[in-house]
């Protein structure tokens, strides 16, 4: 991807995936789902998810799976209310630049 990935919006993409899962979901498999937006390393992604657990807009739980501990992420309610503030500033932000693509003023 040409366009630079600010830390917003990688933030709202990872709250994005992690949303989708009732349950939470680990860390491997949030990058994976990541990546089907943008490319992103495991060690670009786990300190987003560490300053996510910070804003207490995650949690966090591990469960045992294959004779290993796996660490589980989960959206909290103060994390699905800064979702919501994503996907309603992403809305108004694409349709700006949708419309300066277009040719278009507003």
């Amino acid at each position: 991807m040409v366009f630079n990935t600010g830390a917003a919006l990688l933030d709202a993409i990872v709250l994005a995936v992690v949303s989708k899962e009732e349950d939470g979901t680990y860390g491997y498999k949030i990058t994976q789902d990541v990546r089907q937006a943008m490319e992103v390393s495991e060690s670009t992604l786990y300190p987003v998810l560490r300053r996510l657990l910070k804003d207490e807009c995650l949690e966090v739980y591990d469960m045992e799976c294959g004779g290993r501990n796996r660490r589980y992420y989960k959206i909290t309610q103060k994390g699905n209310a800064q979702l919501n503030l994503y996907k309603t500033e992403w809305k108004a932000y694409s349709s700006k630049i949708s419309m300066m693509f277009a040719g278009g003023k507003k």
